[in-house]
């Protein structure tokens, strides 16, 4: 009898000891996925509407434009209160680089704090001259053509309700993306951006409603500080709602905007 329980025990240990194995080497493969692969990043704010909308989460490829010190870093928390800060990797520059296209859309770190992560579009590259003139962004002297397509009635940062004009706008490289533009506004026209080498601008596709290159607080964004190109939504949810509220689903869930690539 003692036999039998003593088999009886050692299997029950094996057993527990195969899940914790299996439970150590599925973190394992998900943080060099995270580290070296892909990022799950989740959309806080409205810069990128309509590409991007708040709730929404995405994969954001570290391969696309080779590895830097902020490709790998990790934080919890923002600003003051952040709790947990790593970077593994303190070096200067990138290895396996590639750059960034005109039209990509990009996850990079703040210059100013190197710490917080943005995203916004690709608009102007290193060398170029960038200025707005009457809302419409103008590069190296060349209007990017706007169509549009639409419009609808909302709220401007004051409360009153605007029109807000729907355009496809086509940059010198054929990129095609959608803008959401309020009318006249006091960044609609600006100075000649010129970008220094190794930097980009950027701009969010809610273009009266985007803190970006156009302003001090963001600026020329360098290479070094991109994460990586926004390339799959893979899940999308209305604002004020969890994950594990499953039964909100059916109503919470945008449905259609799962699974379609970032462009």
């Amino acid at each position: 009898m003692s036999s039998k329980a003593d088999e009886a025990k050692k299997s029950s240990e094996g057993g527990a000891w195969e899940i914790i194995r299996v439970v150590i080497q599925a973190l394992l493969i998900a943080f060099v996925v995270r580290t070296f692969l892909y990022q799950p990043f989740n959309i806080p704010s409205g810069s990128m509407i309509p590409t991007l909308l708040i709730g929404d989460y995405l994969f954001v490829s570290k391969l696309s434009y080779g590895y830097s010190q902020y490709t790998f870093s990790f934080s919890i928390g923002s600003g003051e209160s952040r709790l947990f800060r790593f970077k593994p990797f303190p070096f200067s520059g990138r290895v396996f680089a590639s750059n960034p296209e005109r039209g990509d859309v990009a996850v990079f770190k703040l210059p100013s704090d190197n710490e917080t992560d943005y995203i916004k579009r690709v608009i102007g590259l290193p060398g170029d001259r960038v200025q707005i003139i009457d809302g419409v962004v103008h590069i190296n002297g060349k209007a990017a053509e706007q169509e549009k397509i639409g419009s609808f009635l909302d709220t401007n940062s004051s409360g009153l309700p605007t029109q807000v004009a729907v355009l496809n706008e086509t940059l010198p490289n054929g990129v095609v993306h959608v803008i959401h533009d309020q009318g006249p506004t006091y960044f609609d026209n600006t100075r000649v951006f010129e970008v220094p080498a190794d930097h980009y601008f950027m701009m969010g596709d809610n273009r009266d409603n985007s803190t970006d290159s156009r302003f001090a607080a963001v600026g020329y964004v360098p290479f070094e500080n991109f994460v990586g190109r926004a390339d799959l939504l893979f899940y999308s949810q209305q604002p004020g709602t969890a994950f594990w509220q499953f039964w909100r689903w059916p109503t919470s869930v945008r449905w259609g905007r799962l699974f379609n690539i970032v462009d």
